[in-house]
């Protein structure tokens, strides 16, 4: 502690002391410098004065003490300036905070009459200066305490503008007394515009009423702000500020839920990035589709994606979302087939606070929330209950939400694409699916092959997933044989990409040298070689190429006009969507020379 951050009271203090025993005063701080005085020692102020002198006794002992003779007291026969002593008694009297000795007052006589004052009354004089002292401590304290609440409000300011929350404090009236940095950004107000806002404003009356009557607390409160030229939604929590039993204020922690969404979109989607170059495969037919989706990428219309299970329906959904111009916004995948139905409804559009029992306290943001300016990716589309395909409809027709228990529609801004491997047309048929939502959704159709349709392909997958496999469980092995490549060629892949890839990891974990052999394969694979060759032995011919062969035939009799596709697919029980999905599948080109 430094008495020099009173200075001016311990000026004002000295002269009062002089004014009253009518003699010469000083004070000597710890650091030995004059940092007050009277008569002639008000030109001395700011001088250092000797550590040797009786200040520098005093200091060092911390106890009071009077000199009668000056120069021949004990005190002062070390001083320098004994010899040039001019002083006819003198007084120190220390000043302690605590047990520290922070400075010494200082009494001295230059006159007999100025002596006789003080050694007349020493008892009183000593009394009134140890008050003094104190006095000086007291107003010492009293800064250094003025000091600390200072710093300590500082660094609370500090922290509360570090907060990523708008904080506000008010009074039992909801008049607003303390705000931080955030809470000006977010509600977009000036400070004295701020100041001069009622909290009811801002969290509705009902709200501030329930704080503050029943001492409640509230945590995730969904509320709309509506300013004169800015207006959001946001969730706040609130704690009353009590003592005892009487509340005198509440204390608010403001979030917009955009900016949460934001952060939680970061968390959870923001590192994993698709390209088309990342989709291995060559084959015409695979590189038509991701010709057809880049295309698509730049465009904001529906994209449906069918394919059978493990071609790769997600990746190419992920790729479009990362070529368009919101890849920089979320991209939000859900399962419709793997979320129990009772459920999806709420995991799709959220829930608001207490909309059924055990509904999340401060209710629950759904998906659609969490894509908001973003792609959100519906896979196993077909597996959608009847009514939510009602709800979804809604969205896409007019981009908006409405939780369960919500009372507002929820505007939004989502790219849908969506995915199945069934057959939604036969859905649509049978009354399972929508026909409106179908049409809603395949406004951009992608159909990607399996890849049985594709098996130059097979090669260049292989090589990939083995260096991932390698990879991923620390082997070494360098290839597949021929004879291995071969079962793989012959094999139908039910499961497609999928299933190759769970192969590959198989066969490396079995693999006891540096290269694959047919024994190192899964059994599924030895059992469907067998079976063909059985099949081929007994001329037995598969479902596919029969059907293909019959499409084939139907066109070379009714011909490949518009007309004779409605005639063949009628001949053959098909729409003609699924016969043109078949054409394409099977890779049967239509003339070009008839309309």
């Amino acid at each position: 502690m430094d008495l020099i951050k009173i200075v001016s009271n311990v000026q004002k203090i000295s002269e009062a002391i002089s004014s009253v025993i009518r003699v010469d005063v000083t004070v000597v701080d710890s650091n030995y410098n004059r940092i007050a005085g009277t008569g002639r020692y008000r030109d001395c102020i700011g001088e250092k004065v000797n550590e040797k002198s009786a200040f520098g006794f005093a200091l060092a002992q911390g106890e009071s003490f009077i000199i009668e003779d000056p120069r021949k007291h004990f005190t002062c026969l070390k001083c320098e300036n004994v010899d040039n002593c001019m002083e006819f008694a003198e007084v120190c009297c220390p000043i302690h905070v605590g047990d520290d000795t922070v400075g010494v007052i200082g009494l001295i006589a230059f006159e007999e009459e100025q002596k006789n004052a003080i050694i007349n009354n020493q008892a009183n004089l000593m009394n009134f200066l140890n008050r003094m002292a104190d006095l000086i401590s007291s107003k010492l304290l009293e800064q250094e305490n003025t000091e600390q609440i200072k710093l300590l409000a500082s660094e609370l300011e500090v922290v509360l503008d570090s907060v990523d929350r708008g904080i506000i404090a008010a009074d039992h009236m909801g008049k607003i007394l303390h705000y931080n940095t955030k809470a000006i950004e977010l509600f977009r107000l000036q400070g004295s515009e701020i100041l001069s806002t009622n909290i009811k404003n801002l969290i509705g009356t009902l709200d501030f009423n329930c704080l503050i009557e029943k001492d409640m607390n509230l945590r995730n409160k969904e509320f709309t702000y509506s300013g004169s030229n800015h207006h959001f939604r946001g969730i706040f929590d609130a704690k009353p500020i009590s003592i005892g039993d009487k509340s005198f204020g509440i204390v608010c922690t403001f979030s917009n839920i955009s900016d949460l969404l934001k952060t939680v979109n970061k968390i959870t989607t923001g590192t994993i990035v698709t390209s088309f170059e990342s989709i291995i495969g060559s084959s015409n037919c695979l590189e038509q589709v991701k010709v057809e989706a880049e295309k698509a990428s730049k465009s904001t219309s529906t994209v449906l994606i069918q394919g059978e299970s493990g071609t790769g329906k997600e990746l190419f959904a992920r790729a479009i979302h990362f070529h368009s111009d919101r890849d920089k916004r979320p991209f939000i995948p859900i399962n419709c087939a793997a979320i129990p139905e009772q459920l999806l409804e709420s995991e799709l559009f959220g829930y608001e606070d207490g909309a059924f029992t055990g509904a999340r306290r401060g209710g629950k943001a759904g998906k659609f929330e969490l894509a908001n300016k973003g792609t959100i990716f519906l896979d196993e589309i077909g597996d959608m209950p009847i009514h939510l395909q009602t709800k979804l409809l809604r969205v896409l027709q007019e981009y908006v939400i409405e939780k369960i228990g919500g009372k507002e529609s929820i505007p939004i801004d989502v790219r849908i694409i969506a995915a199945t491997n069934k057959d939604l047309e036969k859905k649509v048929l049978e009354g399972e699916f929508r026909q409106d939502l179908f049409y809603r959704l395949n406004v951009i159709p992608l159909n990607i092959p399996p890849l049985r349709h594709r098996k130059d392909d097979i090669v260049i997958l292989v090589d990939y997933l083995l260096d991932k496999c390698n990879s991923k469980l620390g082997k070494n092995i360098s290839k597949i044989d021929d004879a291995s490549l071969e079962t793989f060629m012959d094999y139908e892949w039910p499961g497609n990409v999928r299933e190759l890839e769970n192969t590959i990891e198989y066969a490396v974990n079995m693999c006891g040298s540096s290269v694959i052999k047919c024994i190192d394969l899964p059994n599924r694979l030895k059992v469907a070689e067998n079976t063909l060759m059985s099949s081929e032995n007994v001329g037995i011919v598969p479902i596919k190429e029969l059907e293909k062969k019959e499409i084939e035939k139907a066109l070379e009799h009714f011909g490949h006009s518009k007309q004779a596709i409605t005639k063949a697919a009628e001949a053959l029980e098909l729409s003609r969507a699924t016969l043109y999905r078949k054409l394409k599948e099977y890779g049967i080109k239509q003339s070009q020379n008839e309309n």
